[in-house]
């Protein structure tokens, strides 16, 4: 029971924390970034006494704007680079950003933004061999020496190209640059270096960044959660440089591609679309390209999360020339190995198992062999008729929801998108003012409130239930491709009579 400690008296104590993406940081440039403003939540965080932040993947997005189907899984996404930070560098001027400040500020602009704020990175890297110190120019050389060859000369290839391709995925590029012709690559290399090099720059700008935060937030005694999706995107720097990684012919075409069957989220499954991986090529490998994925997660975050954690043990092979995810097979993936792989290079894992969906006895079993902390999603499993706080232990992750849910609140009301009948979504509320014993106006502290009840080892909200918000703050619907990862939260919002309550909900549930 949650102020029972003796049971586990040997392991860390209950913790509490938010999920929120970085986009959805509030700011004046248009969308969220990881300088400032991601300080001051940080601040907010250790007023709330919540030590646990989790966020979506970092890398940089494409169509779609979806933070898990990156353009490189390493790389990082430039658009969340602080400008302030920039200013301050002297990369820009102050009045040179006043186009992003006139940005929306409640929900992030893509369409607007990009454009904008590339320009900008542009000139930030054209002065920067003019204006940083000697201190900052050894830096990105170390930067440049430590992942050049790994990932990021590949990542800044890919990137030109795609730009002298008006974006388009690299397996519609000339045959010699999809196919990595050498001699077709050495002179684009000769006539691009100022751009090739701009791009290693704004990684470098990038990560130096992001260690900046971490170490704020570590000293605030705050944790970072990563989120690292189990695929990568057909269109991506991974793909096109490392093909064996994966299941397609020699155009680099998948015969079938990734998703689920038919959930609660969607009755005809999801087609994520992304190729599969050649289990036999990584299992040869001993997981290489696997652990330095891992290195790179582990050097950014205390904590991570692994998307779709069922596809280790088993995952839904679909044609890919089909319209939907019905139809497909489950497939035998890495299993036990690729764990015993991590185990072998770093011993305990930092890692959170995402063991939603259709998880069978099989993926409980991997999952418990490794001792992975597995996940508990309350708008999941409250309403069920045998469901109890106690059901709930100390290796779970209890969630009110994740960024693929609705709000607390819109989920509660029932919303247009909702495919719940009417009379399910009455019996629901019904149900949960009586598990929390609350009322419809306060539902959604009421179930944060239930979820640091339990036991698990970290009780974690989306900052959309903190601030009790309705649908239209809903961060992704899964199977659809419009209107996600936009919401933003405002400062305003985030009131110290807030962080007041939200602190008095963690000190009573006597988590740390």
């Amino acid at each position: 029971m949650p102020g029972d400690n003796n049971e586990h008296a040997t392991t860390p104590p209950r913790q509490a924390g938010v999920v929120m993406h970085i986009t959805s940081l509030p700011g004046p440039f248009g969308i969220g970034e990881i300088g400032q403003q991601a300080r001051a939540f940080v601040d907010s965080m250790q007023r709330m006494k919540l030590s646990v932040w989790q966020f979506l993947p970092l890398g940089p997005t494409a169509y779609g704007d979806s933070p898990y189907q990156p353009l490189s899984t390493f790389a990082g996404n430039e658009m969340l680079i602080d400008v302030q930070d920039l200013i301050a560098r002297g990369l820009l001027c102050a009045d040179e950003a006043s186009q992003l400040a006139a940005l929306p500020a409640d929900f992030v602009d893509y369409g607007a933004l990009i454009p904008l704020k590339s320009e900008l990175l542009t000139i930030a890297c054209g002065r920067f061999e003019a204006v940083a110190n000697p201190q900052q120019r050894a830096a990105f050389d170390d930067f440049v020496a430590r992942h050049d060859r790994a990932w990021l000369h590949d990542y800044a290839l890919f990137r030109l190209l795609k730009a002298q391709n008006e974006e388009r995925p690299w397996y519609q590029w000339e045959p010699r640059y999809a196919h990595r012709d050498a001699t077709a690559l050495r002179s684009l290399e000769r006539e691009n270096t100022c751009q090739i090099k701009a791009t290693k720059i704004l990684q470098f700008l990038f990560f130096d960044q992001w260690q900046a935060l971490r170490s704020y937030a570590n000293a605030a005694g705050i944790q970072l959660f990563a989120d690292m999706p189990i695929y990568i995107a057909h269109d991506s720097a991974d793909a096109w440089a490392q093909r064996e990684l994966l299941c397609v012919d020699n155009d680099g075409q998948p015969v079938n591609v990734a998703g689920v069957p038919p959930d609660y989220f969607s009755e005809d499954g999801q087609l994520w679309g992304n190729p599969l991986y050649d289990w036999q090529y990584h299992a040869a490998t001993g997981y290489r390209w696997w652990i330095e994925r891992l290195r790179a997660s582990i050097e950014i975050a205390d904590i991570v999360r692994i998307d779709h954690f069922r596809g280790f043990e088993s995952y839904w092979s679909i044609s890919a020339a089909a319209d939907t995810a019905r139809h497909g097979a489950w497939e035998p993936g890495p299993g036990d190995a690729i764990f015993e792989a991590f185990a072998d290079t770093f011993g305990a894992l930092p890692i959170i198992a995402e063991d939603l969906g259709l998880i069978t006895p099989e993926v409980e079993a991997l999952r418990d062999r490794h001792h992975l902390t597995g996940m508990a999603v309350l708008q999941f499993i409250i309403c069920d008729h045998n469901f109890s706080v106690d059901n709930i232990p100390y290796e779970r992750i209890c969630y009110t929801g994740t960024h693929d849910n609705n709000t607390t609140l819109g989920w509660f009301r029932g919303s247009d998108a909702d495919r719940r009948p009417k009379k399910e979504i009455r019996a629901n509320q019904e149900t949960i003012l009586y598990r929390t014993g609350g009322s419809a106006e306060t539902v959604s502290i009421d179930i944060i409130k239930l979820a640091f009840s339990t036991a698990a080892r970290i009780a974690i909200a989306p900052m959309q239930d903190i601030l009790s918000l309705d649908s239209c703050a809903r961060m992704n619907t899964p199977g659809t491709t419009d209107n996600n990862w936009r919401w933003r939260m405002q400062s305003e919002q985030l009131s110290a009579e807030l962080c007041d309550n939200i602190r008095a909900l963690v000190k009573d549930s006597e988590r740390g």
